[in-house]
């Protein structure tokens, strides 16, 4: 993949958020030619700012709701290859402001894949929804690719509706059958969730919580639901996913045209309360206590993946176990926090490690 993405002009939406920034640096790392359309961040500190990524890459700070502005961009730049990850992530803040984040989603994700068919040139498409995006029974059966999608909050529904959209965008305007007859381009649905690694600081997330209590706050970690069950993954471990997508879709593997899972290996599907504890391992400190959620704000507690199809068709699985998840985060945040060491060159060693 090094050798394939070096000097590809590739667009990544939503290149300040936390999986965003991360894909960025790794396709630096390959020599690619970034050009990140986004919000610009929103809070300090964020992984865009600490890794420097704004001297490295063309930044438009747009917002993917204005289609003119988002196609001036297209016009202007040319790229080869889009990775859209530009959207409202957080569940909990769907309840809060539910129009925005279905706009964001829903009217984001078309006017991006609007916008390629308008502007055209563009031979490679990976749209990043979520593993919420199913009609999740919280079973113990791992959901397969075409199981029902639904949503029970307003970020799940949105994203569910963003893969529905991008489908059809693929089986009216992108279908397989006029393939270098009346388009090029070729597109992919990614769904993963609960990635974690170091730099994330949103609100609302586990991984994030623990740090800002154990080093912001020098308190306890409050959680809500201690027995709620994630499938916990580094966030290298996606991308690699999407990068392999990518990829394949510029060669023109039609046969890679879908929706993919991506997410862990059995072993790291935990309870809160288990990955928590090895949190605190880890860091060597913390303590919690446990702060029942009064909100009545819904949030699953169980979801699995089926990754067969990845597997199979793109050789893709998961490398690393839950250990290996867990070291990576935390002594990435213990070296920030601690200033025992360059992050930059920190983050490098842990995608050049990975992609070794």
């Amino acid at each position: 993949m090094n050798k394939f993405y070096k000097n590809k002009k590739i667009i990544i939406t939503g290149h300040t958020g936390f999986k965003g920034a991360w894909l960025t640096q790794i396709l630096l790392n390959f020599k690619a030619n970034i050009v990140g359309i986004s919000l610009p961040p929103e809070k300090s500190p964020n992984l865009f700012e600490v890794l420097k990524l704004k001297n490295n890459i063309k930044n438009y700070f747009v917002d993917i709701r204005d289609y003119e502005k988002l196609k001036d961009v297209f016009l202007k730049e040319k790229p080869e290859i889009v990775f859209h990850l530009a959207a409202q992530a957080i569940v909990r803040d769907s309840y809060d402001d539910p129009l925005n984040t279905i706009s964001t989603n829903v009217l984001g994700t078309a006017n991006v894949l609007q916008v390629i068919k308008e502007v055209g040139g563009v031979k490679s498409v990976v749209i990043i929804t979520t593993d919420k995006v199913y009609e999740n029974k919280e079973w113990h059966y791992a959901y397969r690719e075409n199981d029902a999608l639904g949503g029970y909050d307003p970020y799940s529904a949105s994203k569910a509706a963003a893969d529905i959209i991008s489908n059809s965008y693929i089986q009216s305007f992108f279908n397989l059958k006029d393939y270098n007859i009346k388009h090029n381009s070729l597109i992919a649905i990614a769904r993963a969730g609960n990635v974690i690694g170091g730099g994330d600081w949103a609100r609302y997330r586990l991984i994030p919580d623990i740090v800002r209590s154990i080093y912001d706050k020098n308190e306890k970690i409050e959680i809500r639901n201690p027995q709620s069950i994630r499938p916990w993954q580094h966030v290298l471990e996606p991308l690699s996913g999407y990068l392999m997508l990518g990829k394949g879709l510029y060669e023109g593997k039609t046969c890679l045209s879908g929706a993919y899972n991506f997410g862990p290996n059995n072993e790291s599907f935990v309870t809160v309360e288990k990955l928590l504890n090895h949190a605190i391992k880890i860091l060597g400190k913390g303590v919690y206590e446990i702060n029942p959620d009064k909100s009545n704000k819904h949030e699953s507690s169980l979801l699995k993946l089926d990754i067969n199809k990845a597997d199979i068709l793109l050789n893709w699985r998961p490398k690393l176990c839950l250990k290996e998840n867990l070291e990576l985060t935390f002594n990435w945040y213990k070296s920030y926090y601690k200033k025992s060491g360059d992050i930059v060159k920190i983050t490098n060693q842990q995608i050049n490690n990975y992609f070794k």
